[in-house]
Formats: structure tokens, sequence, C-alpha cells
């Protein structure tokens, strides 16, 4: 080693003097840990009234530490002397200010907290005083305009802090203006705009003012100011943009952002937000004077437009949002233990917008680069580097990030340590076993500060790197190739220039472990089983365990219901057997045995076979009406070459895959396209795609993109064609509504062609919508049970489809007809004719009413029925001796008749260019038949001939140009029992919506007092005539 120096014993002993103070010394030592203060409670700004009755403001500061933490606090950057009996006193770590005042104790506080390893210092927390001041007294000058002009009535706030809430009462508390489209009260003013004036808007206004502070609400109320009109002035004013948002507009990320626009003009404008943001279909985003932002973010920051609207112009504004952001923290610094005369190199880093600007603090008082020779410390921006620590290096560092919006701080501790060789805590380990032919590694980690030398004997003699030894920079001893001559005792020797010290251990050579076995490489199929052996040798004196690998991953051999199992129970053999093999069983397979001192392992490659795993990719291309190109990405093959594909189709959300039809009919295992077959037009789908080789189908691929084919012409005729029934007068027909399936396309409804039977030409009507199921034909000229020949055809906007077979429907009628088959005859006697009798249920046959034909009529029609009633019907045949037996018992119902109510609590609302009417829904009664929807008949000041509109639901929208002033509307119920009684309003265009109470005008239509069922009974005369 050398001789040393007569003076280092002394040095060290200074050093050692001095270490014994610092906090890392005294922890080697085992004493209380110590630690630097971190906060848990910091000052929050505060808002306190000054008309407050509140005595005492307190500002919160709390920090952990050990040993336990002082406190002082700064005022504006100056520390604050707090002596006993002032009104600022320190409660813990809180700061009290008793009688807050604005003068002495508006500003910025923070909060020191120091303990014997440094001191960091808190946010800053800002006290401010709010007030709210009186309107003043002064009488307020009157507003006057013509009535129909726009008009503003200035709030003049008086002077207050923070912001406020207005509202405007008209003459009397609470009469609040409504926010409605006439009015809007400006949050940025305080002013009251009414677009358009009308009468009711006479009166005395009185703008109120409330300012919301932590704990406290204050309100204030103007002088009256009174609003005249004169004349109404009857002209249209194009729109006038008066409440304006701002050309710029700050927030910061998080906050509510809310503009404001409205707008005089006559008729009232409408108003539209949009953001230009250069798009080619910008979407308008709100119709309120007031656009809110509620959280806003930097996505939202842009040009937005205010368009004002009516019928005689439009003016639009336009102003920026601009977002800005408080600092946060991107990377932060943590508590750093380092030794002493080692290089340290700190970093923080802050987002926000203005880019925040970086500082340093030690022990709260700013860090700068030192200017001296040694220039161990550099401050550049978020790097804080140290070059050579000292022990005066430790304490408490805080990066702090600032902009215009905010400051936050980070902190932590930096503790230098200085440490002599310790190794106590982790010393060499005392028996080393290793196996011969082998490695060890052997460490040697000492507790010391700065890092220390290391050395190696065994024995009493010093080792040095050579072929099997070596020395590692950490200073790990490494022995190579191991044999029975490196057994013997390892001594680490550690020293720096606070000491040294040493730790011994003792190294044992074992047999090495084997594989004698090794596991052979498989091809198998899906769903088999396959075992995998591995047997080993190993040192007897120590216990052999094997783990197995697939693809580097352990395999769980407990895992209930797994696939793998333990094939042996001997401890030196690990066979492995994969049950129920899956295609994730294929891969490299590691059988590793192992002892505490070493390990062998062998690799085998096990190769499952299976069905093609799913297709990728699919695209949908060349849509037709009936076809479309379908291409995929081939997918995994699974080791068994793709044979074919097939493809399917659903219909979203809840349709079932079904295969279809491909051209070519049999898509081969090389395709990568093929077209769908046999679509329906206009229908939506998705598509996907199954692979198939010889050990079956595989997963199909993902859904396509949601497609629709082509619009066509519709290719199915209607069917369920019938009708029968209505009113007096009607000829109804009925056919059942085709599914979506059949449309085909857009603008889908129903061509109906109807004549008298023996007619020669056709009458025909149109009926739109998918949803019709049945079209009246009203003439009074109609007879009664009168046939009429029908066919039916659908269309869309893409032509007629083809027409169904014509059917017969009879005309509605009062009456029963009555059919049967005529009996056979014998010559016992001349048949006279046919006697129907008919009763109600309920009633005994011998009640029944009786009506006769004469000669061989095998029909009838039965007069004079009850509405709504259920009739049994017999026939006999008769001659001169009487009447024989009679036919078996059939049933008729009559129909109920049209509800009596007819509809009411009828509304309107007009838009630019149609009227929506809505009304109260009619429910049938009981006794009354069924209502399946409305018919409405509309005439106009400026279309005198009437137009009759049909609607399912209770509520309809027609055109209604804007010169329209006046229309006469009647709404009635209609359904199988005919229709029912109208209600009429009228309506009058004035911009607003409009309500007629519930039968309020109801204009009685003249009925059908009895509906009659349009079924015939049909019976059969069994017997014969007896004589």
């Amino acid at each position: 080693m050398g001789a040393r120096p007569a003076t280092k014993p002394h040095l060290l002993l200074l050093l050692a003097t001095a270490l014994v103070s610092s906090p890392a010394w005294s922890l080697a030592q085992g004493s209380p840990a110590t630690f630097g203060p971190v906060f848990e409670d910091q000052p929050l700004g505060l808002l306190f009234p000054e008309e407050s009755t509140e005595e005492q403001v307190t500002l919160a500061c709390r920090a952990r530490a050990s040993p336990p933490a002082t406190y002082r606090w700064k005022m504006n950057g100056t520390e604050m002397k707090l002596e006993p009996g002032s009104r600022h006193q320190l409660v813990g770590g809180n700061l009290v200010i008793t009688n807050p005042t604005k003068a002495q104790d508006a500003g910025v506080y923070q909060c020191l907290a120091s303990n014997a390893v440094g001191t960091v210092i808190s946010r800053e927390a800002v006290l401010r005083f709010g007030f709210l001041q009186e309107f003043s007294k002064e009488e307020r000058d009157p507003v006057k305009a013509h009535e129909g002009w726009g008009v503003m009535l200035p709030c003049n706030p008086p002077a207050h802090y923070p912001g406020l809430s207005y509202r405007w009462l008209l003459n009397e508390f609470p009469n609040f203006i409504p926010t409605d489209g006439r009015h809007f009260v400006s949050q940025t003013t305080g002013n009251l705009y009414i677009a358009r004036t009308n009468a009711s808007d006479l009166g005395n206004y009185s703008c109120l003012a409330t300012s919301h502070m932590d704990f406290s609400t204050k309100s204030v109320f103007s002088k009256f100011a009174q609003l005249n009109l004169a004349a109404e002035d009857p002209r249209l004013f194009a729109p006038s943009i008066k409440a304006r948002f701002p050309t710029e507009t700050y927030a910061l990320v998080g906050q509510q952002v809310t503009l404001e626009c409205f707008a005089f003009g006559n008729p009232v404008p409408r108003i539209k937000w949009r953001k230009v943001d250069g798009s080619l279909s910008p979407q308008w985003a709100t119709a309120e004077p007031t656009l809110q932002i509620p959280s806003v973010s930097f996505e939202d920051e842009g040009a937005y437009e205010c368009e004002a609207e009516n019928s005689r112009g439009r003016d639009t504004v336009q102003g920026r949002v601009i977002v800005q952001a408080q600092p946060e923290w991107l990377k932060v610094i943590s508590d750093t233990e380092a030794d002493i005369g080692a290089n340290l190199r700190w970093g923080c880093a802050a987002a926000g917008k203005p880019r925040p600007t970086v500082r340093w603090l030690r022990n709260g008082e700013p860090l700068a680069s030192q200017g001296s020779a040694q220039n161990r410390v550099e401050v550049s921006a978020g790097d804080l580097r140290f070059s050579k620590l000292s022990l005066e290096d430790s304490g408490m560092y805080q990066c702090v990030a600032e902009n215009k919006h905010g400051t936050i701080y980070a902190s932590a501790e930096l503790a230098v340590q200085a440490l002599a060789p310790d190794f106590r805590q982790n010393p060499v380990r005392r028996l080393i076993p290793a196996a011969r032919g082998g490695e060890i590694s052997i460490a040697c980690q000492p507790r010391a500060a700065p890092k220390a030398t290391v050395l190696w004997s065994k024995g009493t003699e010093i080792l040095g790197n050579s072929s099997r030894v070596t020395v590692t920079l950490d200073g790990t001893l490494v022995i190579r190739n191991i044999s029975r001559s490196d057994e013997g005792r390892y001594t680490c020797f550690a020293e720096n220039f606070m000491g040294k010290a040493n730790s011994t251990g003792v190294l044992s050579v074992r047999d090495a472990t084997k594989i004698t076995l090794a596991p052979s490489s498989a091809d198998i199929n899906l769903g088999n089983n396959l075992t995998l052996q591995c047997h080993a040798s190993h040192d007897p004196t120590m216990d052999l365990t094997f783990t197995w690998t697939l693809d580097d991953f352990p395999i769980d051999l407990d895992k209930p219901g797994g696939h793998y199992r333990r094939a042996s129970a001997k401890e030196t053999v690990g066979d492995l057997t994969i049950l129920n093999a899956q295609l994730r069983h294929g891969g490299t397979y590691t059988c590793m045995a192992q002892t505490v001192v070493d390990s062998a392992s062998k690799e085998a490659t096990v190769l499952v076979r299976g069905p093609p795993g799913p297709p990728g990719g699919v695209v949908v291309r060349d849509i037709g009406d009936t076809t479309v190109q379908l291409s995929w990405s081939r997918g995994f093959d699974n080791h068994s070459p793709i044979a074919k594909y097939t493809l399917q189709v659903r219909t979203p959300p809840a349709g079932k895959w079904r295969q279809v039809r491909t051209n070519p009919a049999n898509i081969e295992g090389n395709a990568e396209t093929a077209q769908v077959l046999g679509l329906t037009p206009w229908m939506d789908y998705e598509f996907r795609v199954l692979a198939s080789n010889i050990l079956g189908t595989g997963e199909p691929s993902g859904p396509s993109s949601r497609i629709r084919t082509k619009e066509a012409v519709p290719s199915v005729a209607p069917s369920g064609l019938s009708g029968g029934g209505g009113a007096p007068g009607e000829l109804v027909v009925s056919w059942t509504p085709m599914s979506r399936e059949y449309q085909n396309g857009d603008g889908f409804g129903y061509l109906l062609s109807f004549r008298r039977q023996g007619s020669s030409s056709w009458q025909t009507a149109r009926v739109p919508g998918a949803d019709a199921q049945y079209f009246i034909y009203s003439n009074e000229s109609i007879r009664p049970y009168t046939p009429f020949e029908v066919k039916i055809r659908s269309y869309n906007r893409r032509g007629d489809g083809p027409e169904s077979l014509t059917a017969i429907v009879h005309s509605a009628e009062e009456e029963m007809n009555v059919t049967w088959e005529p009996v056979q005859q014998d010559m016992s006697g001349i048949l006279l004719g046919y006697e129907i009798r008919y009763w109600k249920a309920g009633d005994k046959e011998a009640a029944a009413d009786r009506v006769r034909t004469a000669g061989l009529e095998t029909i009838a029609r039965v007069t004079g029925l009850y509405p709504n009633t259920k009739y049994h019907v017999t026939v006999r045949a008769y001659n001169r001796a009487g009447t024989g037996p009679a036919s078996p018992s059939t049933n008729a119902t009559t129909m109920k008749p049209p509800p009596r109510r007819s509809p009411g609590n009828i509304s309107w609302t007009f838009s630019s260019s149609s009227l929506i009417i809505k009304w109260d829904p009619v429910v049938a009664l009981r006794n009354e038949s069924a209502v399946t929807g409305y018919k409405m008949l509309y005439q106009s000041d400026v279309h005198p001939t009437p137009i009759l509109h049909l609607s399912s639901k209770n509520w309809i929208e027609i055109p209604m140009p804007e010169d329209t002033g006046r229309a006469l509307v009647r709404i009635r119920t209609t359904g199988p029992g005919g229709d029912g009684t109208p209600a009429e309003v009228h309506i009058v265009r004035n911009g607003g919506t409009g309500m007629m109470v519930e039968n309020a005008a109801v204009c009685p239509a003249p009925h059908a007092g009895a509906i009659l069922s349009r079924s015939v009974a049909m019976l059969v005369l069994i017997g014969y005539l007896e004589l």
C-alpha cells in the first residue's frame, strides 16, 4: 500500500468531526431518519368582502418534516415580522390576520417551512378584497322609441370587484324580464336589449346587479328608467347586431368561455353561430344569443362568427378565441442521495401558454450559476448541474415555472453523503455453491460514499484478472470453468478516504446439471395431445426442479383446467404433456433443469396445424343496386394451405349473418376479391369473409364498413290487397305495407288503380309513405256494396314497380249480405225460396228476425242492424209444406262507429317556409272504431282551393310560403269505422306560436249511424226439403 503522510490521519479526523452533524452521516450511525419539509397544506388565494362581519382571515400552511418544521411568511416578497399582540399571528404554520383591511393586507403571501435539512417556500396566495357599491341615486332619463323598433337600456353598474351577474325588473320585484328571443341581458355590460318592441314592453325598468364572493352575496338595484313607445312603425328592418363579443377573447384551458351576440330587427332576427375553421361545410353550433364553451381546450381556439338573420337580411360579426394555459409540469425533480465528489444533473420542464420561464431556489433563496473558479453549480433554465458535490450542497431545492397566468413549484431534497465502507447491510454470501465447469459471480457491494475501491483475495492470495478470473468495474468477482481447485475462502476488501472494511465467503464446488434426454420437435393437428420428454442428471446433494417456457414465457402447470400437465413425478424426469392443443400452443418450448447453483436447458419446436385465421382488411367497392365487389387480405393459413373462401352478409344492426351468392361461385384459396350477387337495392349491409382448409373453417374477418346499395325501381308488387267497410259513399282499399327490404329506394309510396266493375276507364291515386296501408275514395254517387276492380303497385323516386293482380273490393254498405250453397232438390216438392233468420248474440233464436227470398237466389241483403253488434245467422229452404232444417249457424259482427271526439289542444308553429301543427291524439272508446290516422283539410288565403293531407301521427308539417297570412284548418280522425267529427281552427301568421283550447271550435259533420261489417255470411244447407 505504501507509507501514508503523517498529516493524513489528522485530516480524516477533522472530516469525521464535520460529518457527525450531517443528516446522511447520522442515518449511517442508526439515528432517527431526517428529511426536509414537504408541504401537506399550502395557502390558497382568498376573496374577502370589505363589508364582511368576519373578523379573521386564515392562510393555511402545514409541512411534514423531521425534525419538525418552523414557519415564516412573506408578503409581497418581504418577510413579515410576526410579533406577539400584532394583527398578524402564527398559529401552527397558519397565518391568521385579524380585522383585515384592503389598505394594509391586500397582497401576495407565501409560507416558508424550514428545518435542519433546509427550507421550502409555498406557492403564492393572493388576498383580495371584494366590494359592490350602490347605484347612483340620480333619476334615470326615460328611453323613447317607436313600437317595432329595437331598444337598449343601459345598466351603468356601480364600482365593483370582482365581476357581476345581471337581471332586469319590469315595474316591480320579482317581475324579472324573461330570457327569450326578443329580450337579452348582457352579462358583460349589464345592458338590456329588446330586439323589437311591442306594447307589452311599456313600463319602468330597473337593473339588478349581484356580486358573488367566496362566502357572501350582495345585490343592488338601480333607479327605475321608463320605456316610452311612440306609434307603431310597421316597417320591416334588417338585423343590426348591437351586443357584440370582442374581436379577441382570451381564456385559460378548462375555463368557461361565453360569447354574446344580439341584434335588433323586425321580424326578430334568428341568431346562429359557427366556428370559422376553414372547413367546406361549417356547422352552426347553437341558436342562442350566447355561445358557451364549458371547458375550453386548445382545439377550441380559432375564429367564431355570429350571424343574425330575418326575412329582410342578415348581419354578422367575427372574433377570435385565444386559448392560453397556466404552467403545468412535464418533468419534476425528486429526492436524491448522491456521493460526495460525484456529479449530478437535475432537470424539470413545464408546459404552458405563453411558454413558462424556469428558475431555481435553494432553501427558499434564488440559485444562480457560481462565478468562482471551480464553477461547481451551473443553472441553465430547466437544468441544474453540480460538479464535485460537497456537503454544503445538501438542502432543499425548488424548481419554479411561471408565466403571466400563474406559478408552480416542484420541491426535492438533495442529501450529499460521505460514508466509510460498511458491509453490515450487504455482506458477501457466507456459503457460495457453484457447479463444476460452470461460472459464478460473487458480488461485493458495501455501502460507501464516495464509491470504494475493491480488492479480492483467495485465502492469502491477492486475485488479479486472468483468463478465468475477472473483477468487474462494480467490484464483482467472476470465476469461469470452475473446478474443485477453486474451492476456498474469498474475501472482498473495500476502501475510500473515509476508511476501509472487508467481507468473506466460502466457495463450494458441486456436480453440474445436464439434460440427458432432450425434447423433440413435433407437428400436430388442432385438438391433438402431445408429450415432450425432458430428463436430467444433477448433483445428488441438491434438489432438482424443471420449468418449461413457451416462446420465453413461463408455463403454469398448476393452472386449473389448463392444457399443460407434468407427465411424471420422478425428480429427474420433467416430461410435459399438452392436452387438446390449440393454435396458440405452437412455438418454441424450452425445458430447464436447475439447482440452486446452475441450470441446463434444451429447446424443441411444436407446430400446431388448424383452420385458417381470420382474413383482414375487408373493403367494399363498385357498389351497385344488387352487387358489390369485395376484397380482403390473406390471413394466417395456420400451416395448412387455404382451400376456399366464403362470403357472408348481414343487415345491421341486428341482422344475422348469412352466406351470399358470389361470382365466381366457388372462391379459391389464392383469391383476394370476389363479386357479391343477389343483394337488395337501397339496403344497408356489412360483409365478412371466412377462410377454410382441410382442417375446417376458421374465424371470420371483422365486419366491413357499412354500405348502402344503390336505388332501383321496386321489383315486387304489394300483397294483401283487399278492402271494404268505411262510411256510406266510400270505397276503402287496404293492403299490406311493404317492408324495408322491398322498397328499393327513397320517396316510396303506393300507386292505386280502381274502377267500377264493368267500367272501361281506371282512376288512380298516389299514396305516399311506406307505412301507408289503406286508401279511402269518397264519392256520394257510389251505391252501397258496389263492386270495384282494384290493383296496386309501389313506386319510389327511381320509378314504378310491377302491378298486382286485380282484386274485387266492395264499397261501403249499411246492410249485411248473406250467401249460401243451394239445397239438393228431389221430387217431393217445388222449392219456393229461402228464409234467413238472424238474432243478436245473447238472445234466443226464437226472437230472431226473418227475411225471405223467392226463387233460386242464393244471396240476400239484411238491413236495419245495430252497429258494433255480433249476430248469429242461419238459412232454411221452404216450399208450400213449410221450412226445412236450418243450416249450421254462422256469426257476423257489425262495425263500430268512428270516435265522436274531435282532435283537441291544437297548436301550431311557424318557420320561414313551413307550418307545423300538433294536436292531442284521439283515443277511441270501447264502443268506437280504432283511429288509424288523421285527415287535415287545409285552405289558405293565397290558395283558396282546399288541400287534403293525411298523417299517421298527431302532428304534421306542411309548406306555407311567407306571403301566406291566414289559413283555415279542419282536422278529423279516420279509421276502419269511417271519419270522425272535425275540429276547425283559424291560423294567422304573426311570427309566434298559437294554440286552440280543446273543443273551442268544432264543426259537426254527419256520419253513418251504423257502419256494418262487410264480411259475408257463407252458409251451407245440409238437409232436403220435407213436404
